[in-house]
């Protein structure tokens, strides 16, 4: 298989790295000490997303080795787990509002429940271009990195409880730390083709901005009546 195929390995250890260092504050430690408690469907999204990060990991070294047949096989799994990661990500962060909110944050820990929305089409929408462009290799892993990046969001920015004298967390590890690795793709693709691919220009661009925008709205009025409503209809 082309060279290339590492790129994309290399990018799914990193998503596995980010998960594991990003949630081992705040989940991995406090739930082998017994001191995490949840509903079950915390677990079960947590359960979910990790299950999407191996996927994305393993996809690419079956490409590689020339398992194209387990390959697909394995693939047809995406869109129902990719469905149960969006669907699950609403109780959850719900469950976070709520303890955030009770924890000293108020409203503000309200408000992020406008960005958990937003991440959920958005990783949906992502994984739904991945799929369309199953038959165009280049586009078709593009896409899926795209969406995955999103979905691991979440934990580049609990980078923030292990460096807490970072400033502007929302800034460094929201957007810079999170969205830096399309910046690195984008680099790789001009390096190994001399372009970067329409996917990542725009696509990517277009995850970046959204981010960028998400920071700079975070907390206004109306995103947080938005967020307030959100949160109602699904807290009931």
């Amino acid at each position: 298989m082309p060279k290339r195929s590492w790129f994309f390995v290399g990018m799914g250890a990193v998503a596995l790295g980010a998960v594991l260092f990003g949630f081992g504050r705040t989940y991995v430690v406090p739930m082998s000490r017994g001191t995490f408690a949840a509903p079950w469907v915390v677990h079960l999204h947590g359960a979910l997303a990790m299950t999407w990060v191996l996927l994305f990991l393993t996809q690419p070294l079956l490409v590689r080795y020339g398992a194209l047949s387990t390959h697909r096989r394995i693939g047809r799994l995406g869109v129902p787990l990719a469905i149960g990661v969006a669907v699950t990500m609403l109780p959850a962060g719900v469950f976070q509002a709520t303890r955030d909110a009770a924890a000293g944050a108020g409203s503000t820990g309200i408000s992020a429940m406008l960005g958990v929305l937003t991440s959920g089409l958005l990783f949906v929408a992502l994984v739904v271009a991945g799929i369309m462009s199953r038959r165009d290799r280049e586009a078709h892993a593009r896409w899926l990195l795209l969406a995955t990046l999103v979905v691991i969001w979440p934990a580049w920015f609990r980078f923030r409880h292990w460096f807490p004298a970072v400033p502007r967390p929302d800034i460094w590890f929201g957007v810079v730390l999170s969205y830096t690795w399309i910046v690195v793709a984008m680099l790789r693709d001009w390096r190994a083709r001399g372009s970067v691919h329409p996917v990542l220009l725009y696509g990517g661009g277009a995850v970046i901005a959204e981010q960028v925008f998400e920071v700079l709205s975070f907390d206004s009025a109306w995103w947080r009546e938005a967020a307030q409503l959100l949160y109602g209809a699904l807290h009931g």
